[in-house]
């Protein structure tokens, strides 16, 4: 009997792909419609046989709901492979599966340009006050004889701070130097390579908030980094800094920084993610300077493609030779 591979969530661009694995599993879908139902699907037996799950998130999320501890123990003992759809997986319990042995690939890389185009427009947006304009015009304050106040800066000659430089902050590098952003600082757990810094220069912590004009967040989210940008933090930034998030929403503390805007600490803000999406914080929604985005970094045709072709390659690579092509960093040891 062949293994089954079990589909969460719907494919939109590497249906073809999907369709090929035939040829090594089963494959199989749920017909739940919510958490309780596909925990109890499990449970039930109907699942038995499946050795890979492709986590199609964010479409499999109203159904699945975070991949915890009792998702994990719900599942068949035959999963070894969760192959997730997304280059964040801090919906997932790696530790839980780790216990049981289960093995989890993510998305890195192919959504580095996409996700690094998304910071450039926030930062863009924010220096130059784009989005109190646009709101002005859609308010029907604008009077049509000068732009609204204030008025905003040029991108050229401000340093730019990067915390987490890895692939998606290397793109930003290397694009925001076009606008004339050619001083970088950066902050990881761990220097890098010269050849990956790229001039680059490594500051401390510290040194990163009180030096950067802009601030982008580009880390992901765990234990160590959840709101690690919270109201110490903006005591120790440059007075009128700009911040953008394109990572996770967990990173950045958002009462603390709608208090850091009303006192002119934060001088505006470009946000693609939230602590609790959908929800926002009143007062980021509120506020004219600060630029807001529904989580659509990677939403492009192009990079979800290339996403979902990924994650259909690691299970085909499950499949085929029980490993992942791209497991998480954590799991290294286990392939």
């Amino acid at each position: 009997m062949k293994p089954k591979a079990l589909l969460l969530g719907r494919i939109d661009h590497a249906t073809a792909s999907w369709q090929a694995l035939s040829e090594h599993a089963d494959l199989v879908a749920t017909t739940a419609t919510c958490r309780q139902e596909l925990l109890a699907e499990f449970r039930s037996g109907a699942l038995d046989g499946v050795v890979a799950i492709f986590d199609r998130a964010p479409h499999s999320t109203p159904v699945t709901g975070k991949l915890d501890a009792e998702f994990i123990d719900a599942m068949p003992e035959t999963v070894k492979f969760i192959a997730h759809n997304g280059a964040g997986y801090d919906n997932i319990d790696v530790a839980a599966c780790t216990k049981r042995g289960i093995r989890v690939s993510n998305c890195p890389r192919v959504v580095d340009e996409a996700t690094a185009d998304t910071a450039v427009f926030l930062i863009l947006a924010t220096l130059r006050e784009f989005n109190n304009g646009i709101m002005a015009i859609r308010n029907g304050t604008w009077t049509g004889l000068l732009p609204p106040e204030p008025l905003g800066h040029d991108p050229e000659g401000k340093v730019l701070g990067i915390l987490g430089l890895g692939g998606i902050g290397r793109c930003l590098k290397r694009k925001m130097a076009v606008f004339g952003m050619t001083k970088v600082l950066y902050y990881n757990r761990t220097r890098l390579d010269p050849a990956l810094e790229d001039g680059a220069e490594y500051v401390s912590f510290d040194e990163l908030l009180a030096q950067s004009d802009v601030l982008s967040l580009n880390l992901p989210l765990n234990a160590a980094t959840r709101n690690i940008i919270s109201t110490n933090e903006f005591r120790k930034m440059k007075k009128g800094i700009v911040i953008v998030n394109t990572a996770r929403g967990g990173v950045l503390d958002e009462s603390a920084l709608v208090e850091a805007l009303a006192d002119g600490t934060v001088s505006s803000v470009g946000l693609d993610v939230y602590q609790s999406e959908p929800n926002i914080h009143p007062g980021l929604v509120a506020n004219p300077r600060v630029c807001l985005l529904p989580h659509m970094g990677t939403s492009t045709v192009e990079t979800k493609t290339k996403m979902e072709e990924l994650a259909v390659s690691n299970v085909r690579e499950a499949l085929t030779s029980g490993k992942l092509v791209t497991i998480v960093p954590e799991q290294q040891s286990l392939q």
